[in-house]
């Protein structure tokens, strides 16, 4: 009996089953990586997930625990006063009024929230990130100028680029997610934004209050050698009355 066909047949199925093994193994990688870069809120499972109060929860977790549907009511979706402006009389004159999870306890799980600013004359919300969220802003009123600079290169000649915009009323921006940004008001009347975030608690690192008046303080060793400055710089910027915006 003549065995050659038969050995050539299992070496090409062999072939084959490798072939679909290492693509079935590629494809499953690609989906997991994909799935683990997901940088968005979870999907919500059902209609809605109402959050609890953190003094009243009796587990933590990474989100809010849910309240009894029974006892859900309008209320919970609703957030009363945005149309009121921010009080712009600190030191960068601006103000952000947040509509987040811990505002409207509804938006629990729907990741989605929304900010309204105002800045005074030549006021500044000064640059910062959202960790968990893409921001887009709409300029309701005033003159602003944006933008947003990108992560490091990979080349280590190349410096981080600033893509930077003039905006009018009735423009709209994005922010993308953890990219340091800003707005400076260059009229002078007031100006006002509102803003959507992919996040139901999109979160927000002030760079500058984040940096210089963390509790306890960072290191003037660490931050003279980070900025390249006098460490009596340091102790100035340390110094100065630092405030979440």
């Amino acid at each position: 009996m003549d065995l050659k066909p038969h050995l050539k047949f299992k070496n090409f199925s062999s072939k084959i089953f490798k072939m679909g093994f290492r693509f079935f193994l590629g494809f499953f990688v690609v989906t997991l990586i994909c799935l683990l870069a997901s940088a968005s809120d979870p999907s919500p499972l059902q209609d809605f997930c109402v959050a609890v109060e953190d003094a009243k929860a009796a587990v933590f977790v990474n989100g809010k625990i849910c309240k009894n549907p029974n006892i859900v009511s309008a209320d919970d979706f609703f957030f009363p006063g945005l149309n009121k402006p921010g009080n712009t009389s600190n030191r960068v004159g601006s103000r952000v009024t947040p509509v987040n999870v811990n505002q409207i306890p509804g938006l629990n799980t729907l990741g989605i929230s929304l900010v309204r600013v105002d800045y005074a004359p030549y006021g500044l919300n000064p640059p910062h990130t959202h960790p968990r969220a893409t921001e887009i802003l709409v300029l309701i009123e005033g003159t602003l100028s944006v933008g947003f600079v990108t992560s490091n290169p990979a080349n280590p000649n190349q410096k981080n680029k600033l893509f930077t915009k003039t905006l009018y009323p009735g423009d709209v921006f994005v922010f993308p997610e953890g990219l340091i940004h800003f707005q400076f008001n260059t009229g002078k009347a007031k100006a006002v934004a509102f803003a959507g975030l992919s996040s139901q608690n999109p979160g927000v690192i002030t760079i500058a209050n984040a940096v210089f008046g963390s509790e306890p303080p960072i290191s003037i060793d660490v931050l003279t050698k980070a900025f390249q400055v006098d460490n009596n710089v340091i102790k100035y910027l340390q110094g100065q009355f630092w405030t979440n915006n």
